[in-house]
């Protein structure tokens, strides 16, 4: 047939996991040029199984002067320490996260043991200082680590931009000594995992219309009350930065709460997500909870300190969907030149290569825009409508890149073992988390006109 990868969608299951539903083990799959796959990972497991290590990156010549497969890629871009600490998280996804990275998605589990050998990588806490634990790296070799991994599993990218530079970032920023010594060395040495809490069910894109509220009770005690929504990492987090409004004066706050030993504290994973699928995502209910005045981050004075820890990390999130756009690139390229069609590889068609080189033209501006940003924003240049610029424009491009990439895998598109549909869907949520596509411009906007769009007039 003119497109044998139809027929193995008939193989999927019509339910995944998450919890106790379905699963994909034992389901067999119609993959060109492989054997069906049964009893050890099913349809997820099908390309790992297939190729055993994710396809070989090629943006080097292209992009940085370097070679493919070269320690440095980019060597007029990084410094040796960057070039390192990219090649080793990078062997590290395309070994060991590669062959389970699917198989997670698809039945939502979130990656403990992935998530504890990268702690062993020397990469956990991203900038955050050695002397708390951290590896210390500049602000682009986080973003590397950022990108290596959403290249393979955006989940595994999206879990370690919150718990490791978001979260790690605000306490190094606005905790107390004490909290720096109490929660960092575990949260960089990925023993534990953090969870930053902002959004919440009527304050989305209004992220500072906050109705968390903090009461104070004398005696050091505060008392919170409020619903979050979205949060990241929550269901497994051992410390989750809660921020809220202070119940008489309206200030902005924030305390470091411990859900598992805080009484009127309770997390609810969300279920039946079509995107960044390994992550675990939760409500948080706070229901007259009890905090000590050590739990609040003295740093925080106003929504402002919020904002300038969430520039930092739209600035790392930036990194994720070049990383997602690249991988995308990496296992279409193997596909287009080994699948034969007609008989000839895909790759003969002129078709098949306009559509691969607006993916790769895509990837390399995406590429040097994160970088530039990010050079910047270490050098003190950038500012947070930068990088909410940057966020957007990047996003859309790699939106882009996700559907061409469906397309040209046909229906193995869909599938979450071909890598490609599980970047698809992935993609759509770092289009949409860290402030919409929309709201994103809407800030940038505002910077640069002098006049807010945001805030309708009724």
């Amino acid at each position: 047939s003119a497109s044998a990868s139809s027929s193995s969608l008939l193989d999927v299951p019509l339910a995944v996991g998450e919890g106790g539903g379905a699963s994909s083990l034992g389901v067999g799959v119609g993959i060109p040029g492989a054997s069906s796959v049964r009893e050890d990972g099913g349809a997820s497991a099908s390309i790992a199984n297939r190729l055993g290590r994710f396809p070989a990156s090629q943006e080097g010549a292209l992009l940085g002067g370097g070679v493919p497969g070269e320690e440095c890629e980019w060597p007029d871009l990084l410094t040796s320490k960057e070039c390192q600490v990219r090649a080793r998280v990078r062997e590290y996804c395309e070994t060991k996260v590669f062959t389970q990275a699917a198989e997670l998605w698809e039945n939502a589990i979130h990656p403990k043991a992935l998530w504890e050998g990268l702690g062993a990588l020397g990469v956990g806490g991203g900038t955050t200082p050695s002397a708390y634990g951290g590896a210390g790296l500049s602000l682009v070799g986080a973003g590397l680590v950022n990108m290596e991994l959403a290249r393979v599993d955006g989940s595994l990218s999206a879990i370690y931009m919150i718990a490791g530079c978001l979260v790690t970032n605000t306490i190094v920023k606005l905790g107390s000594e004490a909290q720096k010594k109490k929660y960092l060395t575990q949260l960089c040495a990925h023993r534990t995992v953090g969870s930053w809490a902002l959004t919440e069910a009527e304050a989305g894109s209004d992220a500072s219309g906050l109705r968390t509220l903090a009461t104070p009770l004398g005696g050091g005690l505060w008392q919170l009350d409020g619903r979050k929504r979205w949060i990241g990492n929550a269901p497994v987090a051992s410390v989750i930065i809660i921020w809220a409004r202070h119940a008489e004066t309206g200030n902005t706050l924030a305390f470091a709460v411990e859900p598992g030993s805080t009484a009127g504290v309770s997390v609810k994973t969300m279920r039946g997500k079509v995107g960044l699928r390994a992550i675990q995502n939760g409500e948080i209910f706070l229901d007259g909870a009890t905090v000590k005045e050590e739990a609040r981050l003295p740093g925080v004075k106003s929504f402002a300190d919020a904002a300038g820890v969430l520039a930092q990390s739209r600035v790392m999130v930036t990194w994720q969907p070049v990383g997602l756009a690249q991988g995308l690139y990496d296992v279409c390229l193997r596909h287009v030149k080994e699948r034969m069609q007609f008989g000839v590889p895909l790759a003969a068609s002129q078709v098949v290569q306009h559509k691969l080189m607006l993916m790769r033209a895509n990837c390399n501006a995406m590429a040097l825009y994160a970088w530039r940003l990010t050079r910047r924003f270490e050098q003190g240049e950038a500012s947070g409508p930068d990088a909410t610029l940057a966020k957007a424009w990047v996003t859309l491009r790699g939106r882009e890149c996700a559907s061409i990439g469906r397309e040209l895998l046909g229906g193995d598109g869909l599938l979450a073992g071909s890598h490609v549909g599980k970047a698809f869907a992935d993609m759509e949520a770092y289009y949409t988390y860290e402030g919409t596509f929309d709201i994103n411009l809407l800030v940038a906007g505002r910077a640069h006109t002098g006049i807010s769009a945001i805030r309708p007039r009724m």
